[in-house]
């Protein structure tokens, strides 16, 4: 398997080539001695839900997996908490603006971004929003719809951790009926 810093041929303290394997998790300088870890990016993901308890779904804009389904949230910004984050991406790509959002659990994830794969820690927030009427697809979604959750199937979501996280919540839905 492939490091997952090979992309980074030159030390970012001082620029010497001779940066290379320290371990699986880091590249170390010969040169400087700095040694740089690889570590998972955080990100968000938000499970909004209206009064029938259908659940806010996307329809991705871009790839990866252009086209398929998602659920809102991205990247957690430098300075921002998770629920600031979380907040902050649904209002890009809804218009929603949400009053509260509860961590729920995590899943990790890897992300092709400019030819680049990103390994993620996504956490999934229960988010309440201000109003579940007027929302529009925006940013890098290309639609956005509530959908009864008797019609999520985890496998029309493009994005593995989003999959795995669909199927937790209907897994979790079915055990509350019981």
């Amino acid at each position: 398997m492939e490091h997952p810093l090979s992309l980074f041929r030159y030390c970012p303290k001082c620029g010497s080539p001779r940066f290379g394997e320290h371990n699986f998790k880091s590249k170390r300088c010969a040169d400087c001695g700095f040694t740089y870890y690889f570590n998972s990016s955080a990100a968000t993901v938000a499970l909004i839900f209206n009064d029938r308890g259908e659940l806010l779904v996307c329809r991705r804009a871009k790839d990866p997996a252009k086209g398929t389904l998602d659920l809102p949230g991205g990247f957690i910004d430098m300075y921002e908490t998770g629920e600031e984050g979380v907040a902050r991406e649904v209002k890009e790509e809804t218009g929603l603006v949400v009053t509260r959002a509860e961590y729920v659990f995590s899943l990790p994830n890897r992300y092709l971004y400019s030819g680049f794969l990103v390994h993620t820690l996504d956490l999934f927030y229960r988010c309440s929003v201000a109003d579940t009427l007027h929302y529009a697809a925006m940013d890098d979604v290309a639609d956005a719809f509530f959908m009864p959750l008797s019609r999520l199937c985890p496998e029309d979501f493009g994005l593995e951790s989003i999959r795995q996280g669909v199927a937790r919540l209907l897994a979790n839905e079915n055990e509350k009926r019981l």
